[in-house]
């Protein structure tokens, strides 16, 4: 065990303390500005998700201001497929929030493993998501980096990782790239192309192709080349159509995974849509589970 920080890292083995109430169990990864540890969580009395600022973030204006942005988008977007947002702590020593801890292996994990998702997993989580992002038209949140590795496999799935989540308005401002390269939809690869920004249809965007992914085992773009000149040699999908399914596919889940794929963000179907579309597809598989059924009106 140590409590010996660098610029980059606490340094947290099992049984230190992150803060009075909090205990590092494992270290589970981490990004540029934070790292995320399971602890034991005094307060809830029980295991819990803790991501810590970096030492080296500490002072940062922006990070402090992001872990707030996730705080509060977690806070507004409860939902039975949303990990849940417990506490945080913005100042002092460790800045720091504390999240449910979520059992199950990520989708990104399972299709590294073993492939490809049968129907039987993919349709649940496909209406999972999908009434999630619906919750988020009425509460006014946008993900932005809804991938593989941001969905804890469950029932119901989970989606996790706000950290780059905020208002539609915010969204439509951005100017840079935000969200993770393979799963951007055109507008966050582009931000402003066509007059197209950033929006709550980037998110089905990016359920699209993680829905591509996990049917048929690979991502439905080419690999751009990070360094490339141009936006269409570092994000392909903003010129290329996505590949083709695998065979046996049914049609109603090929037209609801192509359609949340179109370019425009105005063709790409409702996150209701998408779900009445697969909840009959679901209803043909043998001991079909019941699955959170969203409100069918119109947003």
């Amino acid at each position: 065990m140590t409590t010996t920080a660098d610029s980059t890292s606490w340094l947290l083995g099992e049984g230190d303390a992150i803060t009075p109430e909090l205990t590092a169990l494992r270290l589970l990864g981490g990004g540029s500005a934070y790292e995320a540890f399971l602890a034991f969580d005094e307060i809830t009395y029980g295991p819990v998700v803790v991501k810590v600022v970096r030492p080296s973030e500490v002072d940062d204006p922006e990070t402090l201001h992001g872990l707030e942005r996730e705080a509060t988008a977690l806070d507004i977007a409860h939902h039975p497929v949303v990990v849940r947002g417990l506490r945080h702590v913005a100042d002092g020593p460790r800045p720091h929030l504390v999240l449910e801890h979520v059992e199950g292996p990520r989708l990104s994990t399972l299709i590294r493993r073993y492939g490809r998702l049968s129907e039987q997993q993919y349709l649940p989580l496909a209406i999972d998501l999908a009434s999630a992002l619906h919750y988020f038209r009425h509460v006014d949140v946008t993900h932005l980096d809804i991938k593989p590795s941001n969905v804890i496999m469950g029932s119901p799935a989970r989606l996790i990782d706000f950290s780059v989540a905020r208002s539609s308005a915010s969204a439509a401002a951005i100017k840079g790239v935000i969200g993770t390269d393979a799963y951007l939809a055109p507008e966050q690869a582009e931000p402003g192309a066509g007059g197209e920004v950033p929006c709550y249809a980037s998110d089905v965007w990016g359920l699209g192709a993680t829905l591509f992914h996990a049917i048929a085992g690979e991502r439905p773009f080419r690999s751009g080349d990070p360094a490339g000149a141009t936006t269409r040699e570092r994000h392909p999908q903003v010129a290329e159509p996505p590949g083709p399914l695998p065979s046996g596919v049914a049609p109603e889940v090929a037209e609801v995974v192509h359609g949340a794929l179109e370019p425009r963000a105005a063709d790409r179907p409702l996150p209701r849509e998408m779900a009445e579309a697969l909840e009959p597809v679901l209803a043909r598989q043998p001991k079909a589970r019941l699955t959170f059924k969203v409100n069918a009106r119109a947003v």
